[in-house]
């Protein structure tokens, strides 16, 4: 009888503990391989971009501005994580990809796709007044150690367009909804505007994607989250995000400014997150 009860109390306190594990979630605008970046070309920031990820220990990333030979020099490194993306001048390999990367032991791949900032969603090409093609890259996945099933999306909101980065807010909106449902989600980005922007305005206006900046008890974030490669930055505005859904905790936020030799590994800073599930024990 008494090891029965030891049992009983064993498999209540792990069906307690479902979601008590963290995630570590990062948005990262790793800045295209530009000939003209000179010392800040991506040859010698992408060792220290590695550094970045192993270091901190992130389990999800989204990245932002990669060209194709940049995503197969990350996952060269980083053997520890897959990778979800295509192209946004093609829909393959041409142009910039808004990859995200998820560590391949923690998480099962269910679903994946891809969608366009315009208004023709599913195909590539700019929308609006965007000067270029902007797309989002998701995927549902499934922590293996929990079985909770999450959506994942990672986007790159055009720069110069002042209506594409409206209208955008609300398409991303729309697509989440359409395609995660009432499922977990979690939303990363440069999109290119601040917390006073219409197209932010847009993307929290049905209260289901939240921003984690404002929902963080513990803050690291004494600095914007873009710094133009300049070490004496005092830029204070935030224009990369990471948003997420009810379902899930924020416990900390912050801006990393790692820095080496006097330089940034990118003209972005990194944000993270730490995350703790909520709610149901498995999302469908």
């Amino acid at each position: 009888m008494k090891n029965k009860l030891i049992v009983v109390l064993l498999a209540l306190i792990l069906a307690g503990n479902t979601f008590a594990q963290t995630l570590r979630v990062a948005t990262y605008n790793m800045r295209y391989d530009n000939p003209g970046d000179s010392l800040n070309r991506w040859k010698y920031r992408l060792p220290i971009i590695i550094d970045q990820v192993k270091f901190h220990d992130f389990d999800l990333l989204g990245g932002q501005e990669l060209l194709s030979h940049q995503v197969e020099g990350l996952m060269q490194q980083l053997s520890g994580y897959e990778y979800a993306g295509v192209g946004r001048d093609d829909g393959e390999k041409k142009g910039e990809f808004s990859a995200l990367f998820y560590k391949k032991d923690k998480f099962k791949l269910l679903k994946k796709g891809n969608f366009w900032l315009s208004q023709t969603p599913d195909k590539p090409g700019p929308g609006w007044d965007a000067a270029l093609s902007r797309i989002c890259t998701w995927v549902q996945l499934e922590e293996k150690a929990t079985g909770l099933r999450f959506y994942f999306f990672n986007t790159h909101f055009d720069h110069r367009g002042v209506q594409a980065r409206k209208e955008s807010g609300k398409l991303i909106a729309e697509k989440i909804a359409q395609i995660a449902g009432d499922a977990p989600v979690v939303l990363t980005g440069d999109f290119n505007f601040d917390e006073q922007h219409e197209g932010f305005a847009a993307i929290v206006a049905s209260g289901k994607l939240r921003n984690s900046f404002n929902l963080a008890p513990i803050k690291l974030a004494n600095i914007g989250t873009f710094n133009s490669f300049d070490v004496a930055t005092t830029n204070k505005v935030r224009i990369d995000h990471i948003f997420v859904t009810s379902q899930f905790n924020v416990k900390k936020y912050g801006i990393l400014t790692d820095n080496y030799g006097g330089r940034f590994p990118s003209d972005h800073f990194p944000v993270v997150v730490e995350l703790t599930p909520v709610g149901t024990r498995k999302a469908k």
